[in-house]
């Protein structure tokens, strides 16, 4: 598509934005705010106070994978990054409710830009760093985004000429700027020229230009892009109110966090576990949070001394890697490290007692999904033994029901649809008010997608899903939105997509395909570099490809991924290198 000038892009972004939002109705609201889990502050309000009550904490350290030292900003500094950027945002007229893409490795930088994005009324979308252009390509679409923030290289791919691709062809993407730019770049395309050399923040009417755009804590905070059963992922509209409530709030009450915590973040910002446990809660709480811009378990390790790590928030795989990693040191660890709160994967038996045992850590299971928020957790202090048994225990101020597929309540103890309601969902998804539509029951219950029972001590336990999702090391991954590519592929006739299990990422992926007549000549690397060239990123490509003659199918012709899942977890299915 070629670039072209647009008539009224600034309105059909406000028009979009509105027309995924849900009316909240108006006696739960009300009821919201008397319990405390609505309120009239946001993220950003607390992040500012805590800049301003205690300039010299360090606020972000940042671990760079070939850097022999880490980088450490401090909140007063942060805020004065904050500031400036703003200032930047607002020389490229961006305002109100436009969309600020930031796809970026964990750093200081990260925060400061959705901060920034923030403080001038803007939405900020995190990307996770992994994305390749299939999947950036159609979240800048999407989300209509005027900036777009990216390193020129980082692991070997070659971001800037991805954006400059994109920037060619996407209507309202008029700002790109890279990360690190060296010489090779044009300098208008620097993000360091753009907006950290300038001093901005030390205009003199800057501050009361900032306070008159400062959000209000009913206004969107964060746009999530999460993959869906329809193929493409779906941008996930959340408010300072829903997250603080959905996420920050479940989060301090269950770890008993304070402003003497310090964080760590193994995942990726641009993913909401990251972007929220590790960015909103810690900044909002005046803690420290300590980032490494690459996972390397053996740095986790050091640093749960020499930063003294109090908790993290991550993917089941991540805690399994230290366990793993602890036991191959056999050495003495002086570790702070309370809670490893554990969600987007199941959890292996055992591995709760393993933590407690070698780190002295409560690793916390949790279940809920970007649109509610965290629905059930455990709390601090649990028996190992309890936290091993269960998904944890309704949030007290969500509703969580099981229910069949006549939306009839379940007996405990019976497998059904897990569905929530109360002030941690969603408010819709971007644009798409029929999707918002679709997502909740005439009677306000959003479908989780999720099957699960409730156990006899009133805990959740997760059962499987009824989604066409699969969760690899905590990133959830569309079926759907890989076959739509192999489609395109000349050797295949039909494909299906499943999971399948993975001691250590929970699973991993598999493409089941019927090959075009006698054709037998496909092959995994072939099909992986197919994905490769089709921009699709490297968590989406098959480790496992089986050919078969036919898929199985109910008497309707759908195809039974249960029975396709089954057969290789039973080893049944015949795999091809």
């Amino acid at each position: 598509m070629i670039k072209e000038t647009a008539m009224g892009l600034e309105q059909l972004r406000r028009t979009r934005l509105g027309m995924g939002a849900r009316a909240f109705d108006p006696a739960e609201v009300q009821r919201f705010r008397a319990d405390g889990q609505w309120r009239d502050r946001t993220f950003l309000d607390d992040f500012l106070d805590h800049a301003a009550s205690t300039p010299d904490k360090a606020a972000v350290v940042s671990y760079v994978r070939g850097r022999p030292l880490p980088e450490t900003v401090t909140y007063g500094q942060l805020r004065a990054y904050v500031d400036r950027f703003a200032a930047a945002l607002l020389d490229l007229r961006v305002g109100r409710g436009d969309v600020v893409s930031i796809q970026v490795a964990n750093g200081w930088e990260g925060p400061a830009m959705a901060l920034a994005a923030m403080r001038v009324g803007a939405i900020p979308n995190l990307i996770p760093i992994i994305y390749r252009e299939h999947e950036v390509r159609h979240i800048l679409t999407d989300a209509g985004s005027t900036v777009y923030v990216a390193p020129q290289r980082f692991r070997g791919y070659d971001f800037a000429a991805m954006a400059l691709r994109l920037q060619r062809e996407i209507v309202t993407l008029d700002n790109v700027f890279l990360l690190d730019a060296d010489e090779s770049v044009d300098p208008e395309l620097s993000f360091t020229g753009r907006f950290v050399e300038p001093r901005r923040e030390l205009d003199p009417f800057l501050g009361a230009t900032l306070e008159s755009l400062r959000p209000g804590a009913d206004d969107v905070a964060m746009l999530v892009f999460t993959s869906g059963t329809t193929g493409l992922p779906k941008a996930a509209l959340h408010t300072f109110n829903t997250a603080w409530s959905g996420y920050r709030n479940v989060v301090v009450n269950a770890l008993d966090l304070t402003a003497d915590d310090v964080a760590f973040m193994a995942s990726t910002l641009g993913h909401l576990t990251g972007f929220i446990h590790g960015m909103l809660v810690p900044l909002s709480m005046g803690q420290k949070v300590v980032y490494q811009d690459v996972w390397d378990v053996d740095g986790m390790l050091d640093m749960m001394e020499t930063e003294g790590l109090t908790w993290t928030l991550s993917a089941t795989t991540f805690a399994l890697d230290l366990v793993e990693a602890q036991k191959r040191r056999d050495l003495p660890l002086a570790s702070r490290l309370r809670a490893f709160a554990c969600g987007g994967a199941s959890i292996p038996p055992g591995v709760a007692i393993e933590m407690d045992r070698i780190f002295a850590t409560s690793l916390v299971p949790l279940w809920g999904c970007s649109e509610t928020g965290i629905a059930s957790i455990h709390h601090l202090g649990a028996p190992p033994d309890v936290l091993d048994a269960s998904d944890g225990y309704p949030v007290p101020w969500q509703q969580t029901r099981v229910v069949d597929d006549d939306l009839t309540p379940v007996p405990a103890g019976t497998v059904g649809n897990l569905q929530v309601r109360g002030p941690g969902v969603f408010a819709g998804y971007f644009g798409r008010s029929d999707l918002t539509a679709d997502a909740f029951t005439a009677d306000g219950w959003y479908d989780t997608g999720d099957l699960g029972t409730v156990l006899p001590d009133g805990a959740i336990r997760i059962a499987g899903r009824s989604k066409d999702i699969i969760i690899r090391g905590g990133q959830n991954i569309s079926a759907v939105e890989i076959e739509s590519v192999l489609y395109q592929h000349p050797q295949i006739q039909e494909v299906a997509v499943v999971a399948y299990p993975d001691d250590r990422l929970g699973e991993r992926v598999c493409a089941v395909v019927v090959a075009h007549g006698a054709d037998r000549g496909l092959t995994l690397d072939a099909l992986v570099s197919f994905l490769e060239e089709a921009g699709m990123a490297k968590p989406f490509w098959p480790q496992r490809l089986v050919v078969v003659s036919q898929l199985p199918r109910t008497a309707s012709g759908k195809v039974q991924k249960f029975v396709l899942r089954q057969q290789l977890a039973d080893g049944l299915l015949e795999e091809r290198a």
